[in-house]
């Protein structure tokens, strides 16, 4: 199925840019670019000097844009082709720190220790941004709301039973069975579980008693499951699961997803939109990662998060430079087109713009 969306997005893509090779009289392929999506960043960069291979490896969160956008830039770039491997952002950070690839995908920082292992420092460039579901599988109930501080004491452990007394106030007028919850998490490093955590931490510190991070000690008797699919297979298979799942993979995998009660007192369903209503509340930070969490308006979904390319900001070599830089304008330009049919919400204007300045950073020592 994703690769009949692959190639849907990818005759997409083609189609915008025959129009505006159209409008503009050129119609060579792999020359500079200056178009993107209608009101987006634009570059003039020239994708003909690019050539050779760059690899990548990281989040599966951010793994279904990076297909539809590798795919595209094949004829964007032939003479380059780069590839990614959905292994989780912990894996992928310590991928580029042994200089086994030249990109990483991230949705976390690297921490400060590990700082050091990056030539010339880590720098993070964002490409999309998406919600973090809260999916289950309970039988009998195909809607289920949920506040931040009933999640916290859920993913503490306190709260074990569907039908407990908190989850009930959520979701008035909803008959909810006995069932035992079964918490679905993950295995791996993962900037999935970073944002998910990170959100508990802020929005229900009275009911979430754990420490956030890439891992988590969740309570014993969860079931972890390596990758976000890994997840969704254990929500999938269990009655009673409740775990947290990009939205990209929560609807491959045809999960019930929960409404989130945001912070203007709204409970909200994850969609590109409701993301996108939360990156206008959002703050940037001087290393441009997104803090969309608990983001204010009536319209957000309060567990989004974007995910980021990251690179080592000194390069050995002057080829691997420019097709990184190459890669990342591609995917700050005109691949944010393809983020709405990826389940993804594109980046503001002024942050991809921002994100373009950066490149400046990549240099060669």
């Amino acid at each position: 199925m994703r690769s009949s969306k692959r190639l849907a997005w990818l005759v997409a893509l083609l189609a915008t840019v025959g129009l505006v090779a159209g409008a503009c009289g050129s119609s060579s392929s792999g020359g500079s670019s200056t178009a993107s999506t209608s009101g987006g960043a634009t570059s003039d960069f020239d994708y003909s000097t690019l050539s050779g291979t760059l690899n990548g490896s990281g989040s599966t969160f951010q793994n279904s844009f990076n297909e539809a956008a590798i795919a595209a830039f094949a004829d964007t770039a032939p003479k380059l082709t780069v590839n990614y491997q959905a292994v989780g952002s912990g894996q992928g950070k310590k991928d580029l720190a042994a200089g086994t690839t030249q990109w990483a995908g991230t949705d976390s920082k690297v921490a400060d220790a590990d700082k050091g292992s990056y030539a010339g420092g880590p720098l993070y460039f964002p490409t999309v941004a998406a919600p973090i579901t809260v999916s289950y599988n309970l039988k009998g109930v195909d809607k289920v709301q949920l506040s931040a501080e009933t999640l916290g004491a859920i993913f503490s452990g306190t709260i074990t039973s569907w039908n407990d007394p908190k989850i009930a106030a959520d979701n008035p007028g909803t008959t909810l069975p006995s069932t035992a919850i079964t918490l679905a998490v993950r295995s791996d490093g993962s900037g999935t579980t970073s944002a998910f955590s990170k959100y508990l931490a802020k929005a229900a510190a009275s009911t979430f008693t754990l420490t956030a991070g890439d891992t988590v000690q969740w309570p014993s008797s969860a079931q972890a499951g390596k990758g976000n699919s890994g997840v969704a297979q254990i929500i999938t298979q269990t009655d009673g699961a409740i775990g947290y799942v990009d939205y990209s993979d929560a609807k491959a995998s045809k999960l019930s997803l929960a409404a989130i009660k945001n912070k203007s007192g709204a409970y909200v369903a994850p969609s590109s939109e409701s993301a996108s209503a939360a990156l206008a509340g959002a703050t940037i930070g001087s290393d441009l990662f997104i803090d969309a969490l608990d983001a204010t308006g009536a319209d957000a979904y309060p567990i989004t998060t974007g995910t980021y390319v990251l690179v080592s900001a000194t390069q050995k070599d002057a080829t691997t430079a420019n097709n990184l830089k190459g890669w990342i304008t591609f995917l700050l330009t005109d691949a944010q087109s393809l983020a709405a049919d990826a389940d993804y919400a594109p980046l503001p204007t002024s942050l991809a713009e921002q994100a373009l300045a950066q490149l400046a950073k990549i240099t060669v020592g």
